[in-house]
């Protein structure tokens, strides 16, 4: 089946009010026009607000706002009470946001985040009617030594093996090789779309029409440069791209590569 592509940026650790407000509204000029690929942001929480302002103002295009979703870089498995710090679904949601990434190997590394509690972020936001953008991957050692394929597995049995395979309907898997991510280097097509086919058919074990259906992106420094070689690989359905995403004109031309290659 067809699957409409996904290009995601996700800002991480970056920006500021001015900031959030003249990169969104010169996303919006960019990107108008564009109908085949669906786009997301993620800015820091602190600034959704000043997202969510930009795109529903019409100093551009009025239509082009609507290509443009809203989206967060983490959530918390509370909705709500005495969590200090922490990010509900309920709250993401009084913003707009419709995207969020969840399992960052970022939050992996840094904040200890465990394929189980990840799995129960997973159930929080489609509790919430919300769409995961669940990250997997692999390290540089763990992929010197054969473990790509495993370590995948395990992160999708995660939820597979407790939500099972119809948590994936609607859902978005970013595979984001930690090698990869923020270092300039990037798995090359071949490569990207061998770890995808793989993720595609662990799924399909459980179930072929969600495996169909699900959107796989790839991560891990993806740029102008590269972006459309990848995405003509019939198993990559877009992109979470960190860096370039903070670049309008980048970003636009990794959005139109991903239109063009799966019109």
């Amino acid at each position: 089946m067809a699957r409409r592509p996904l290009v995601m940026g996700n800002w991480k650790l970056n920006g500021s009010k001015a900031f959030t407000k003249a990169l969104v509204e010169e996303l919006k000029r960019e990107l108008d026009g564009v109908t085949g690929c669906d786009v997301a942001i993620a800015p820091p929480v602190m600034y959704l607000a000043e997202a969510e302002a930009a795109l529903n103002s019409c100093e551009c295009s009025c239509q082009t706002k609507q290509i443009i979703a809203l989206g967060s870089q983490n959530v918390d498995v509370n909705v709500s009470g005495a969590f200090t710090g922490d990010i509900s679904t309920e709250m993401l949601k009084d913003f707009g946001a419709k995207y969020i990434i969840i399992g960052h190997s970022e939050r992996r590394t840094y904040h200890k985040e465990s394929d189980e509690f990840i799995a129960k972020k997973f159930a929080a936001l489609k509790q919430a009617d919300l769409v995961p953008v669940l990250c997997i991957g692999e390290t540089e050692a763990e992929n010197e030594a054969g473990q790509t394929e495993a370590v995948c597995a395990k992160q999708l049995d995660a939820v597979l093996n407790t939500l099972g395979a119809d948590a994936f309907n609607g859902a978005v898997i970013a595979y984001e090789p930690v090698w990869a991510i923020g270092t300039g280097k990037s798995a090359t097509p071949a490569q990207a779309q061998a770890v995808h086919a793989f993720i595609r058919g662990h799924i399909a074990k459980h179930s072929q029409a969600v495996a169909d259906q699900v959107i796989i992106q790839y991560g891990g420094s993806v740029n102008d440069a590269n972006a459309a070689e990848l995405f003509t690989q019939p198993d990559i359905d877009g992109a979470l791209v960190g860096g370039a995403s903070l670049k309008a004109p980048a970003f636009a031309v990794i959005v139109k590569a991903a239109e063009k290659a799966k019109a």
